[in-house]
């Protein structure tokens, strides 16, 4: 039933493409130099010599491609900037505030009948998948979350889980939305859009348990492949759900929550953050929460990771 071709897509969706499969990319910085290497560990020897030769030269931003099969650890940043850990000290009563003020359950799990627009996402969801295998499935253009994201690599190793980002936190990645078409045209009438992209988990894949950065924001995923040949799974809180291809799932991710992918199979999500229906003081804390999360180095260094993505891969590409 399931093809072994990269990463192990159903075959009733098709192959993916065999294009490109470089070993690290080292991109733009102030200078826009970039280096292709052979293998992460060139790429990772070449950082530790850029940082004693920093005083000497221009920065310069350094991503490590890890190829497809393998499973290897990015550790986290420690000396992660002061508002990044701040916010993860004040969060806590931050969302005492944002939970008391919700319009909506705070439970766990909430009900799709209340967010009326997901409805629309069912209606659309083969467009939707089709541009998954057609786009985010296709060679690199999805990078591994561990890759752009330094706050998100103790819960994601080496490839096993890619993103193709079309949202993140409000900001528009416009040359993934040109390629996506459908997918964009579906999530830009989402009521209160701050992140929308492609979630893609590896066969095999664990994703430990982790919670959101905050209440003032509500998940959602919308099944797109969902393997047939084993459990895919993930527990919310006490609950455990699984999904069904073209079918909503809307939780809140501040509880804890894990993710279990024991199939043979990739798992592929369109996974969405939206902002909670909520009455004040909460929506002016929640406004404040999200405003201060967009200027953090937590979103901006993952926009920023993902433009020297796509610009790394396009030069690979020719």
């Amino acid at each position: 039933m399931f093809s072994t071709h990269n990463g192990n897509i159903p075959q009733r969706y098709g192959r993916q493409s065999s294009r490109a499969r470089a070993g690290g990319i080292r991109e733009r910085g102030f200078r826009g130099v970039v280096r292709v290497h052979s293998d992460p560990g060139q790429a990772m020897r070449q950082r530790s010599a850029d940082h004693a030769d920093a005083v000497r030269e221009p920065r310069e931003r350094v991503l490590t491609l890890v190829p497809p099969a393998s499973d290897t650890p990015l550790a986290a940043e420690r000396d992660r900037p002061f508002a990044v850990r701040l916010g993860r000290r004040l969060r806590g009563a931050f969302d005492r505030v944002i939970a008391a003020s919700s319009l909506v359950s705070n439970d766990a799990l909430l009900d799709v009948r209340d967010f009326a627009w997901t409805a629309h996402l069912r209606d659309q969801w083969q467009a939707i998948r089709d541009e998954a295998l057609g786009v985010a499935l296709q060679g690199q253009a999805a990078p591994s979350l561990a890759t752009i994201s330094p706050d998100h690599r103790a819960i994601a190793r080496g490839n096993t889980w890619r993103t193709f980002f079309l949202w993140g936190y409000g900001y528009a990645i416009e040359d993934n939305i040109a390629r996506c078409p459908a997918t964009a045209a579906a999530v830009r009438q989402i009521p209160g859009l701050a992140t929308a992209f492609f979630s893609i988990l590896a066969p095999g894949t664990h994703i430990p348990d982790h919670r959101g950065v905050t209440k003032g924001l509500i998940t959602c995923h919308l099944g797109l492949i969902v393997p047939r040949d084993g459990d895919v799974r993930m527990r919310v809180g006490d609950r455990v759900v699984r999904w069904a291809e073209g079918e909503t799932l809307v939780f809140d991710d501040t509880y804890a929550h894990e993710v279990w992918n024991d199939t043979s199979g990739t798992r592929v999500v369109l996974l969405i953050q939206f902002r909670r229906p909520l009455r004040n003081p909460g929506k002016v804390i929640a406004d404040f929460c999200l405003a201060a999360i967009r200027r953090s180095a937590f979103v901006q260094d993952v926009r920023d990771n993902i433009q020297t993505w796509n610009a790394s891969v396009k030069q690979t590409d020719g």
